[in-house]
């Protein structure tokens, strides 16, 4: 899944369950489930990680850092930091890319995941009316 649809369902998690501790807990295991997913990335790595932080910065500023959403947002996309860091792969393998195997090519387009990621980031940074 690209770094944008794990924040914006960490996101959805996170304003869903209403509690920090529980997105923080959500956030890699849906992780895990959306890379479980047959998926395309974008070949862009400087693609993928403007979309994720541009996605947490936006939640955040919207939010509060502290925010459930914003907190499941930053939880859920975490393990892609593997990815850029070196330090963060123990033996020089991937944690959570290699050794659990749940990442899975397939059909669902990186086009198709920035489309939810927007709509559904955008459902929670937009402020809602209130109705009198």
């Amino acid at each position: 899944m690209i770094v944008a649809l794990h924040v914006a369902t960490g996101a959805a998690a996170g304003a869903a369950s209403r509690s920090r501790l529980a997105a923080l807990l959500l956030g890699p295991i849906l992780h895990l489930a959306g890379d479980r997913l047959p998926h395309q990335d974008f070949r862009s790595r400087r693609l993928e990680m403007a979309s994720g932080v541009g996605g947490v910065l936006l939640l955040a500023a919207r939010r509060g850092i502290l925010d459930p959403a914003t907190l499941g947002a930053a939880a859920s996309s975490a393990p892609d930091l593997e990815h850029v860091f070196p330090f963060l792969r123990p033996g020089s393998r991937r944690l959570f890319h290699d050794r659990l195997g749940w990442h899975r090519a397939g059909r669902f387009s990186a086009n198709l995941q920035l489309l939810l990621a927007v709509g559904i980031l955008g459902a929670l940074i937009i402020p809602r009316r209130k109705t009198t």
